[in-house]
């Protein structure tokens, strides 16, 4: 299962986050957010990734101008939306990966997706008055039956707890995962990060790694 460790906002985080079998790492250029980084930061981040790692940059309501500094100055070709952007304004950017958030409510309505020509579908819950991550799950049951010609990445309040059940679920192309991965805003837990990778992976934990905690 593909992973997206999002809220990256140090080396040692996208270090461990790599390390312990990440497919991608996401980088908040939302100010708003407090997993917010900056472009210089990100990048000095970005260049020390190892080998095959998706740096992902996510942006909530930027203008285009915006986003392709962000990325040029960075380097990333891959985007998230986690905003209103709507399907012309992803269009624009033709020369990256788009990844397009939707936030689930209960009357969430599928065929808009439709009109977005993305590489890729992420599911995250909708919040009142919360822009970006929410850190909540939704009901995961209401996708069940649709049809997507995108692979989908599931989000919001994906825990060690209920990945496997995620999985099982929704059967994604890929799982994203933050908060639940951290100490406090912005901050990983490596522990914790091992431990949701060892579940999806099937593993126990060994008998030295049990006496370390």
């Amino acid at each position: 299962m593909r992973v997206k460790v999002c809220g990256i906002t140090n080396h040692e985080d996208a270090q461990k986050a790599a390390y312990y079998g990440a497919w991608a790492v996401g980088f908040i250029f939302h100010k708003k957010s407090p997993r917010y980084i900056s472009p210089s930061k990100a990048r000095k981040l970005i260049e020390a990734l190892p080998p095959f790692i998706t740096p992902v940059g996510v942006f909530v309501d930027l203008s285009e101008r915006a986003v392709r500094e962000v990325c040029n100055f960075t380097r990333i070709k891959t985007v998230q939306f986690h905003g209103k952007e709507t399907a012309q304004y992803c269009k624009r950017f033709k020369d990256c990966k788009i990844i397009k958030a939707f936030k689930i409510a209960p009357q969430f309505d599928f065929g808009q997706i439709k009109e977005y020509m993305v590489d890729a579908y992420l599911f995250d819950t909708f919040k009142e008055g919360i822009e970006g991550g929410t850190g909540t799950a939704f009901n995961w049951e209401m996708l069940k039956g649709q049809k997507f010609d995108k692979p989908i990445i599931l989000s919001g309040g994906i825990t060690v707890e209920n990945v496997r059940q995620a999985v099982e679920a929704v059967n994604p192309y890929a799982i994203d995962v933050s908060s639940s991965l951290e100490k406090s805003p912005g901050i990983k837990d490596a522990r914790k990060i091992r431990a949701f990778f060892d579940v999806l992976n099937f593993r126990s934990p060994s008998q030295s790694e049990i006496d370390e905690k």
